[in-house]
This record gives structure tokens, C-alpha cells and sequence, in this order.
């Protein structure tokens, strides 16, 4: 009599089954999703594990069914035969995996049936290994039935935005559905397998697994490996996420200004790019406005640099609350903003944004108890208009220049005249940077007239470039720019090291000439400033005092500055230390008290209004009562006529320099009228120049 496989008086088999199942269902559909940036080696690593969880969920649940057979007593499963089985599982678990990406509805149902195929076939390739004699026998329409279902269930579940990783319920309800799919297909291939009466072990059977040891695999081993599997799958997605997480705020981070949290030059190039791309397309126009600040550089020397960042969050927070979605705003770097009009916008409409954005950023801000007043200057340039993307920011930067020369506080557009100052400046610049390697620079020699007696007491050397194209260009256009692109430091060692080398010179001719240089405000923030005079001097086999460093009143007596460490070490070196523009600025009085200077300079401005304003005439007689209160020789520059020459004498002046005694010379011309007379008969040299080269007093 026929021996029909059954399950129905098992109830707790099939529960442990279909428990079984379920949980190769939950590995599968975790394995599954998977990020989209994922590296395609870890796609297929996840690909093969999800379909050893089927495969493994499946046979488990076969032989956990199997457990409660009247099988016989020594009934057992070729192992060869086991392991087709499980491969062909696997392979269906592959076969399953593709209906997350087909949306045909014909190729879906078309996957669904050929992966329910592949899982009906490892399941009676399993059966089948069961070593008896006589073998096992089938009935079709258990079999065709479990195809149906197995197909219904899998195409039902695996939807695209299941395994793409839809809402957590709905993955679970999906993972339910395959797992009772997965117990339901095994239950009806066990209808299906008849075993013959009296069937036994089949005694040429070889390689086997007895019946007992693979349901204690299955009811053990199979949850084991599907746990292991699904809690790898977890700890991968733990550790993805925080390395995507940290990938994303790399990628913000390179794109975003970590002071205002704007977007950066960089990011704003790329929407840039994108926004005339569309524009293009829809043959519109784009405006970019280039912004920047008035007075931020003033602003971090008087109060810091953090009161400098503070104002630039709010400049950011302000032009932010500005923007409207079609807008791009970035922080370009320093103080500088640059802002993307979209929206095909007119260059009425860019003027009129442009104002709104002026008026709003003249409001004041306090910042830690201190209200600043800030303006900004804005350049525009519209797109295509006023050029190919390429060169848009360039222009809107040209047309910020302009703006800036018009006092700042304004809007300009870009104009293609713009671009001939900017491409003489950048060529100038470039010669600059060649000019003390080809010999072009040269010092000229202002004398300084001792004020009682007539007589010369020292020069004031004056930096001139000889241009091989230009000829001489003057101080007052290159100085500036060296200032700008980072060159004064380079040029002002020049000067130092020709200075020293030049006093030498005269010294070894018998003259000893005390020479005053500048020092810029960049120079003073070197550090080492004090040292490379020192070095040059020792180098000469020069006293310090042959030398004195003139440096501007703003930068003399600002508290808030931090050269004045510098100014300390000068001093201590044993330099002649002299305030230079004396009566341009707002002295601190305080501070003046205490600098180690020995002589105050009053600025050519003030001298030159001497004879006819009696504000400029009242100054002057105050910076000169001022010095000698404290202890301060007077200088006066800029003296061009015999008037000015006698007021500065009648109010007490100790040295006069100016046109009116003798214009800057070079160095061989001054040598030969101090040494030969050839030169200004009416001056005189002081006598205490000439003589031996020993280090000697120069007042």
C-alpha cells in the first residue's frame, strides 16, 4: 500500500517551518537592500548571501516538515544529490532577486514563475535524494499547484519598492508573505511525494546523511546560519550608513564655508554652470552679483579678527534672508559674496536687487556690545551679454573694481573697458615680481636739512623703478600694488639690504651718511623683521644707529595693532625709530608717550597749508609743543617754499626736507656733491659726516 507524505497531523512542525521560512525571508529581503552608492563587489556579495538565505530558509524548512514522516527507520538522504538541491535553491534565490528591477508587468510575472520553477525544482531534488527502494514517486497536480502558488506569492511580495527599501511594515508583510509562500510550496510538494509500501533503505546507496541529523541540521543549524547571515546584514547596514553619513559631510564640508555655512566658490561654480546650462536651453539671461565688503580689513586691525568673523555671519545670516529659491548666495572667501540671479532677470531688475542689497547691509550691526557701521560695493555682470560663462565671475570682479575706485558704498556693471586697467595692472605685476633680479630697482636720496644752521644731516631714501618698457615708475603706483599680491615683503627686504649695503658704501668713501627708510604695515607684521636688520647691518659692519625706520602714525600709536612687538624689538636693536604722516591720523596719546621714538614727522599735507590756513598753521604748532613735551625731534616734509621754511623755524622745527632744498638723487650724485661740491651751492654738509669710519654720534 502507497505511503503519502502528510503534514496535517504536525502542527508545530509546520509553525516551526514556516517560522524558518519566514526568517530566510527577513535575511533575504535585508541582504537585498542595499545602498545606492554601494560598491558593485559588495552588490554581489550581498546578491550570493541573499540567495544562501533562501536556499538555506527553504531545505530547512523542507526537512523540518520531513521530521514528522513515517519515514524508514533507516532512512537517509544522499548527500551529492542534497547539494544539487541546495544549489539549484541558490539559484532561484538569484532568479528571484531581479523583479525588484523589472517593470514590465509581462518580464515580472515571466521572473516570478521561472524563480518558483527553481524552488519547486530544489525542493523535489531534495525529496528525491532520500535513499529507498523503491524510490520515490510523484503526483502532478500537487506539484503544478505548488508552482502556481509559488509563483502567485513571489511575484506578489517582491515588488521593486520592497526590496528598494519601502516603510519597515511593509517589509515585514512582505518578508511574512514569501516566508508562509516559501512553507506553503513545501507542503504541497510533500502531498506530492508517494513513497511504496514497505519501502526500505536502498543498500547500494552511497554518501549519506541520515534522516535524524539533518532535521537536527535543520531545526539548529539552519536558524543558526540565517541569524548570522541577517545580523551580518545588519552590521553592514550600520556600519554603510555611518560611513555614507560621513561621506555626505565630507562632500558638504568641501562645498560649504565652515565660518558663514554658505556654499563655497566651489559649489557656487557648479550651480553656476548648471543655471547657464538651462538658460541656455531656454534662451534666457542670468545676472551675477560680486560683493564685497568696505572697511572689514580696518575692522579686524582695530578690533580683532574675531569681531571681523563675527561681522561676516551676519553679513551671510543678512544676505541669506534676502534670497528668494531662485537665487544661488556663496561666500567667494575674505569678504567677499558672490550671488546668482536666475529667473531671466534684466539689468534693471539686477540694479534694482543690487540696491536693496547695499541698503540692507549699510544697516549697522552690534556685535559684542559694539555697533559697526559697514557698507559693500557690488559688481555685476549679466549672462551671455557680457560674456561666456568662463569669464563671468572675472567680470563681475572688474565691474567691482570700479566700483570700489568710485568710493565703494555702489553697484556697477561690467563694462569691457574695465578689463584694459585690470590687464595693465596684472602685466605690471608680473614685471614687478622680475624687477629686483633684473636690477630695476634703485634708491634716491632726499636730503634732510638740520633746520637752525642750513646744514644737511642725514637722506631719507626713496624707492624708484626704472621700467625697462615704462621708465621710472613711481612708489605710489607700485608700492600699493606690491601690498596687494603679497610682494612688499620681498621688496622691502630689497630695501633694507641696499640701504645697510649703500650706507657701507659712503662709509668706506669717507662719508657717514644716516639713511631713513618706510616701513610698511606688512613689513611690521614679519616677525623676523628686527632680525634681518640686524643681520644686514652686521653684514655692512654698520652702528644701528646709522639707520632710522620711519613708521606711520595709524600704526605707531593703534593699541589694537599687533606690530608693536615689532617696534619694541627695533628699538632694542639700537635703530633711529621715527613716526612718519605725524597729524593724518587719531593719535593715541597714550601709547605715543610710550614708543620708543625718537623723532615725530609732520605730514607734507599739513606743511603745505602752512602759510595760508590757520588750522593747519595751529596743528603744526601743536604737534611741535606736543614733541617737545615729550622729548621728540620735529621733522617737516614736503617744505617747498622760503615761507614754509621760516614758519617751521619760528615754531621750533629741528629738520626741514623738501623741493625747496633738493629733490631725490641717486646715490653717486649725492656722493659727489657731499664729496666734490657738485651739487646746491646754498647747503651745506654737517662735518661731523666726513671723517673716519668709526660709529659716531649723527645728530
Amino acid at each position: 500500500m502507497a505511503q503519502t507524505l502528510d503534514w496535517s497531523s504536525r502542527a508545530d512542525l509546520l509553525g516551526a517551518a514556516a517560522a524558518v521560512a519566514m526568517l530566510a525571508s527577513f535575511a533575504m529581503l535585508g541582504l537585498l537592500r542595499v545602498r545606492a552608492h554601494a560598491e558593485p563587489g559588495v552588490r554581489l556579495r550581498r546578491q550570493f548571501s541573499a540567495a544562501l538565505a533562501l536556499a538555506t530558509g527553504l531545505l530547512s524548512s523542507q526537512f523540518i516538515l520531513l521530521s514528522g514522516q513515517a519515514l524508514p527507520a533507516s532512512a537517509a538522504f544522499g548527500i551529492p544529490t542534497l547539494l544539487a538541491a541546495f544549489a539549484l535553491a541558490a539559484v532561484a534565490g538569484l532568479a528571484v532577486q531581479p523583479l525588484a528591477t523589472q517593470t514590465s508587468p509581462v518580464r515580472r510575472w515571466g521572473v516570478a514563475g521561472a524563480s518558483s520553477a527553481a524552488l519547486c525544482g530544489a525542493s523535489l531534488l531534495a525529496l528525491q535524494s532520500l535513499a529507498v527502494e523503491p524510490r520515490v514517486t510523484w503526483h502532478a497536480a500537487p506539484i503544478g499547484v505548488a508552482f502556481v502558488l509559488g509563483t502567485l506569492g513571489i511575484g506578489a511580495v517582491l515588488a521593486p519598492s520592497f526590496v528598494a527599501g519601502a516603510g519597515r511594515q511593509r517589509s515585514t508583510l512582505a518578508a511574512l508573505l514569501l516566508g508562509v509562500t516559501l512553507a506553503v510550496v513545501n507542503v504541497e510538494l510533500l502531498r506530492a511525494a508517494e513513497l511504496a509500501a514497505g519501502a526500505a533503505a536502498d543498500p547500494n546507496a552511497a554518501n549519506l546523511i541520515g534522516s535524524e541529523a539533518l532535521t537536527i541540521l535543520a531545526l539548529l543549524g539552519g536558524p543558526a546560519v540565517l541569524a548570522l547571515l541577517l545580523l551580518a546584514a545588519v552590521i553592514e547596514d550600520r556600519f554603510s550608513g555611518l560611513l555614507a553619513n560621513a561621506r555626505e559631510e565630507a562632500e558638504r564640508a568641501a562645498y560649504t564655508d565652515p565660518l558663514t555655512r554658505l556654499p563655497n566658490r566651489l559649489m557656487f561654480e557648479e550651480r553656476l554652470r548648471r543655471a547657464a546650462s538651462r538658460a541656455d536651453r531656454a534662451d534666457q539671461s542670468l545676472a551675477l552679483l560680486f560683493i564685497n565688503l568696505d572697511g572689514l580689513k580696518g575692522i579686524n586691525e582695530h578690533f580683532g579678527q574675531h569681531i571681523g568673523d563675527a561681522l561676516l555671519r551676519v553679513v551671510g545670516k543678512r544676505l541669506s534672508a534676502q534670497c528668494t529659491e531662485r537665487e544661488v548666495l556663496a561666500r567667494a572667501g575674505g569678504d567677499e559674496f558672490l550671488l546668482l540671479i536666475g529667473a531671466n532677470p534684466d539689468p534693471e531688475a539686477a540694479a534694482a536687487r543690487a540696491g536693496v542689497l547695499l541698503a540692507d547691509l549699510a544697516r549697522p550691526c552690534r556685535i559684542e556690545e559694539r555697533e559697526l557701521a559697514i557698507s559693500a560695493s557690488i559688481g555685476i555682470a549679466m549672462y551671455p551679454e557680457h560674456g561666456a560663462l568662463s569669464r563671468l565671475i572675472p567680470h563681475a570682479a572688474a565691474a567691482l573694481s570700479a566700483a570700489k575706485h568710485q568710493g565703494g558704498a555702489t553697484h556697477c556693471f561690467f563694462d569691457a573697458s574695465m578689463l584694459g586697467g585690470k590687464r595693465d595692472e596684472m602685466e605690471l605685476l608680473r614685471d614687478l615680481r622680475l624687477a629686483s633680479e633684473r636690477g630695476e630697482l634703485e634708491l634716491f636720496y632726499q636730503p634732510k636739512i638740520h633746520a637752525p644752521s642750513g646744514e644737511i644731516t642725514g637722506v631719507e631714501a626713496l624707492m624708484r623703478w626704472n621700467h625697462a618698457q615704462r621708465g621710472t615708475v613711481s612708489p605710489e603706483v607700485f608700492i600699493p600694488l606690491a601690498e596687494r599680491y603679497g610682494l612688499i615683503h620681498a621688496i622691502g627686504n630689497w630695501l633694507i639690504d641696499e640701504s645697510c649695503r649703500q650706507i657701507r658704501a659712503w662709509r668706506n668713501q669717507g662719508l657717514r651718511m644716516r639713511v631713513a627708510i618706510n616701513l610698511s604695515v606688512h613689513q611690521l607684521r614679519q616677525p623676523d623683521l628686527a632680525r634681518r636688520i640686524g643681520a644686514a647691518l652686521q653684514r655692512n659692519r654698520l652702528d644701528a644707529q646709522v639707520l632710522t625706520c620711519e613708521i606711520t602714525e595709524t600704526v605707531a600709536t593703534d593699541d589694537s595693532h599687533d606690530a608693536h612687538g615689532v617696534i619694541d624689538e627695533l628699538a632694542a636693536l639700537g635703530v633711529h625709530l621715527s613716526i612718519d604722516d605725524f597729524g593724518t591720523g587719531y593719535s593715541n596719546l597714550g601709547r605715543l608717550r610710550k614708543l620708543p621714538a625718537e623723532e615725530l614727522k609732520i605730514d607734507r599735507g599739513l606743511v603745505l597749508d602752512l602759510a595760508t590756513s590757520d588750522d593747519a598753521h595751529a596743528i603744526v604748532d601743536a604737534v611741535v609743543k606736543l614733541a617737545h613735551a615729550l622729548g621728540l625731534k620735529v621733522v617737516a616734509e614736503g617744505v617747498e617754499t622760503e615761507t614754509q621754511q621760516q614758519l617751521l623755524r619760528a615754531l621750533g622745527c629741528h629738520e626741514l626736507q623738501g623741493y625747496l632744498f633738493a629733490k631725490p638723487m641717486s646715490a653717486r650724485a649725492l656722493a659727489q656733491w657731499a664729496m666734490k661740491q657738485e651739487g646746491p651751492r646754498a647747503l651745506d654738509f654737517r662735518a661731523s659726516l666726513f671723517g673716519e669710519t668709526r660709529a659716531v654720534e649723527l645728530t
